[in-house]
This record gives C-alpha cells, structure tokens and sequence, in this order.
C-alpha cells in the first residue's frame, strides 16, 4: 500500500525545518549505505552525529502523530533513523532494497518508508522516487511538505537529478501491525467506519464496523 499526504507539516515548521538544514554540513550519502550497494549511492546527507538531528526527527514526529489518517494507515509503533537527503545534478540512488533491521542503540524493524518532500517540483528536474511494482514503475515527485509512505520491501531508486536540489527527509517505520495485507484490510475498516458514521452517525452498522476493526487491530498488534 503506497499513501501520499500533503501538507503534513504547518509552514512554520517547514522554515524551521529548513533553517535547521541550512546550518548543518552535509557529508557523503555512501557512508550509511551497506558494502553492497554503497557504488549505487551517490547524495548527500546529515552525519549519524548530526547536532540538529534530533530537532528534524521531533518535528517530523509531532507531525506525524497529529495525522489521523497515517496513523489509522500504518499503525507507527517507532520512528527511526531519521535522515535529511539532498541530490544536486548528476547525483542519484540506484536500485536497492532497505535494511530489514536499523537504528544505532536498538535494533527496530523497518516495515515502512516515508520521504517527506522539502523542496518543490519545479525546483529540480529528475529526482523523481521510483518504486517497483508487479504492474511497473510508479514515479513519485510530490510538493514540498508532502509525504509518500511505502512498504520498505519494494525495490526503489531515486532518478538522478539533472537541474536544481532535491531536499527530503528520509526515514522508516516499525508498525504495531507487522503484516501489510491486515494493514490494508485494517485500513479499508477504517475508512468504511468514518464513512458511515459521517453519513449515518453512531448507527447500528458504525457500532458493528468498529467493532470488526477494533477486534482485528487486537488480534493483529504486536508489541
């Protein structure tokens, strides 16, 4: 299941966002990459010991958490190893698959991507995040303050940039919900639930909806 959401993060935070990057020296993106695919990366990020990290990560965070439908979508049990990308011309990361396990001091499951855009469409040219699909590629290059959530399982790439800089934050998810098909299905409930309660209030079929969906996200959660 691939979401977008615009408009994730107020303006506000958006300067403070971009304020906090523009203080803090960016170094070769290759040195995060794994030994196998470190020739496929070449950006430019914050170092693991970036001052202004953590201040990126609470933004994003608090963003998130007020966002009813990402959460009721994807279930977020533990934001992690946030970074902050920047691609200039002739930068891009080629195929590659995200480590199954991340994070310095707690080892967390990466179940789910997120890029939160920072720089507008037109500010560059490429850059576009590609992800494979059984049906082909899907192409996304959103606004920025925009946010695209994916399963970290798929196979992706960022195309070189040509003109401009790309911004982004980057960082991945561990779910309450392990599974992406009682994700989707929990999902699906969901929306249904809303749907019917704005339509028909606290009904009969609201009560026995959310019950379904109350009952399945119990069977379904870990800790």
């Amino acid at each position: 299941m691939i979401l977008s959401f615009s408009d994730v993060i107020r303006p506000k935070e958006y300067k403070q966002l971009l304020e906090l990057i523009d203080r803090e020296p960016f170094v070769p993106g290759r040195e995060t990459a794994g030994e196998r695919i470190a020739e496929r990366k070449n950006n430019e990020q914050f170092a693991r010991d970036s001052r202004q990290l953590e201040a990126v990560t609470n933004i994003v965070l608090d963003a998130l958490k007020r966002n009813t439908p990402f959460c009721e979508a994807f279930y977020p049990r533990q934001l992690h190893s946030i970074l902050v990308s920047r691609y200039g011309p002739g930068m891009a990361y080629g195929p590659h698959i995200d480590s199954a396990l991340m994070g310095q001091e707690t080892a967390w499951r990466s179940d789910l991507s997120l890029t939160l855009f920072l720089s507008e469409p037109d500010a560059y040219d490429g850059g576009e995040l590609a992800l494979e699909s059984g049906s082909g590629e899907v192409r996304i290059k959103l606004p920025a303050r925009s946010l695209v959530c994916y399963p970290t399982s798929q196979l992706h790439q960022v195309r070189e940039v040509t003109r401009g800089e790309r911004l982004a934050v980057v960082g991945w998810i561990q779910s309450f919900v392990r599974d992406p098909q009682a994700r989707e299905a929990l999902y699906d409930l969901a929306r249904a639930r809303n749907d019917i309660h704005a339509s028909m209030g606290g009904s009969r079929a609201y009560d026995l909806v959310n019950k379904a969906h109350t009952n399945l996200l119990r069977r379904w959660a870990e800790n």
